[in-house]
Parts: structure tokens; C-alpha cells; sequence
């Protein structure tokens, strides 16, 4: 995998948007793959569909590029709020990719979430443009990933160093087991990964989940039944491979 773009396709371009732009669509066609199954080949849509960039013939996944010059953050600016938040709750939302790259334009990461770790919770609704601007009143978002658990974040590069490609798609079949159309069931689950990845050592205890009851109330205030909800969410993780029940009470993250 060649880190550097392409820079003879920005010769005849003045606008950085639209050199980024050519430069990391093209870095991405001409030398990533499908991490959903491994295919060596992603195609670009030519018709500038709205939705996604790229797709894989073999399995038929989409992706969605965004791009960044700089350092991996946290926040990721997208399009319009309505938008995302209807594809997000209909399911149509493609995968994302998320590329940083340097001031020489070289790759520093490139990361994969799952459309299946996409909650309307990570969407950051923006203030509504000026009556004095020329889209008066349209509101954008941005992608908030630090409430995508750790195991939704799948880089294919990370820090300058390409991953293994058979890791990559070992990495991602393991969160297919989780994906689920149900944006409820989705929520809880991201929920309860989060809290299992905020603990910090690798082993737990039940009494440590129980600790998150009043954020997790404060979030699905219709359930009089947290703790309830804590240990079942626990059982479906440990039935999905996420973690391991070792006695009673007490479980191990699976890395």
C-alpha cells in the first residue's frame, strides 16, 4: 500500500477542497480494498451519487469517504442534519471511511466504522447558517466518533503503519455478529460497549456496570429497568464474543 497520493492529478486545480478531494479518492480507489471481505477492489460511483463513493462488486457494501488534513480527531464534519439522521433510522447509511492526511499529503490513518455502529446519538446537530448566507437556514452536522466504541473503529492505517489486511477484515466480520436494523437495540448496545470500554482494566465486575445506571437512565428515560437491561445487554455481548463470563458477576473484555 503506497501512503502518498498522487500529486500530478492536482496540477491543473487552485482550490484545496476540490484538490483533497481528487487526491484522497483517488489514494483510496487506486489502494485500499474491501474490508468487509477482503476484495482488492473498491469501485467508485462516477455519477456522484449522493450517499456513497465507493462499493464493493463482491459483497455490495458502500462507503462514504471523508477526509481530514491533520491529526485523527474526534469530530468529523458531514452534511446535512435531516439527512443523516433519516438514513441513519432507515438503515441506508453507507460504511464510513475516515482518512487523515499530512501537509505533504501522505496518509497518517485511514479507519472504517461499520454503517451498523452509526446511533442518531453521535450525530452533532450545527447551528443553522445566517439568514445572510446563501443557504439561509440549512443546518449541518458532524460526526461525533468518541461515542463509537473502540471495536467500531477499524483501522486499515493507523499512525503511518497499514494493518494487516487479514486483521482488517477479521476485525470487522467480528462486529457483524452485533449488526442489527433495530436503531433501539442498535442504541444499547453501543451504549453498553462504550461503558464496558470505559472501565479501564481488561477484567470487571457487574457491581462496576452498575455504576453507569444514571447515565444510562439519563439516556433511555423510559426504561424503569436499568439494571435489568445492564446484565441482558452483558449476556447478548458474552453470547456475540465481546466478552467473557469468568464467575460470578465478574467478566473479561475479548480483545
Amino acid at each position: 500500500m503506497n501512503l502518498n497520493f498522487n500529486l500530478h492529478l492536482a496540477k491543473d486545480y487552485s482550490s484545496n477542497s476540490q484538490i483533497a478531494r481528487i487526491l484522497t479518492e483517488d489514494w483510496v480507489k487506486n489502494n485500499s480494498y474491501c474490508p468487509c471481505c477482503g476484495n482488492l477492489i473498491l469501485i467508485d460511483f462516477e455519477n456522484n451519487k449522493p450517499v456513497a463513493d465507493f462499493y464493493c462488486l463482491n459483497c455490495r457494501e458502500e462507503f462514504e469517504l471523508k477526509s481530514k488534513n491533520g491529526i485523527f480527531s474526534n469530530t468529523i464534519t458531514d452534511g446535512a442534519y435531516s439527512t443523516m439522521i433519516e438514513r441513519i433510522n432507515s438503515n441506508q447509511n453507507p460504511n464510513f471511511f475516515f482518512l487523515t492526511y499530512s501537509r505533504d499529503y501522505s496518509v497518517n490513518n485511514f479507519v472504517l466504522i461499520p454503517n451498523h455502529f452509526f446511533i442518531p446519538d453521535i450525530i452533532q446537530k450545527r447551528k443553522p447558517l445566517a439568514d445572510t448566507a446563501r443557504r439561509a437556514g440549512w443546518t449541518g452536522c458532524n460526526i461525533d466518533i468518541s461515542n463509537v466504541p473502540e471495536s467500531g473503529k477499524i483501522f486499515i492505517v493507523k499512525n503511518k503503519e497499514e494493518v494487516d489486511r487479514i486483521k482488517v477484515v477479521e476485525n470487522y466480520s467480528r462486529t457483524k455478529s452485533i449488526k442489527t436494523n433495530n436503531i433501539e437495540s442498535r442504541g444499547w448496545i453501543m451504549d453498553i460497549l462504550n461503558c464496558v470500554g470505559r472501565i479501564p482494566t481488561n477484567e470487571f465486575s457487574l457491581k462496576e456496570m452498575y455504576a453507569f445506571e444514571n447515565d444510562l437512565q439519563i439516556k433511555h428515560p423510559e426504561n424503569n429497568f436499568i439494571r435489568d437491561k445492564i446484565r441482558q445487554q452483558l449476556q447478548y455481548l458474552r453470547d456475540k464474543g465481546f466478552i467473557e463470563f469468568t464467575n460470578k458477576g465478574q467478566y473479561k473484555k475479548i480483545k
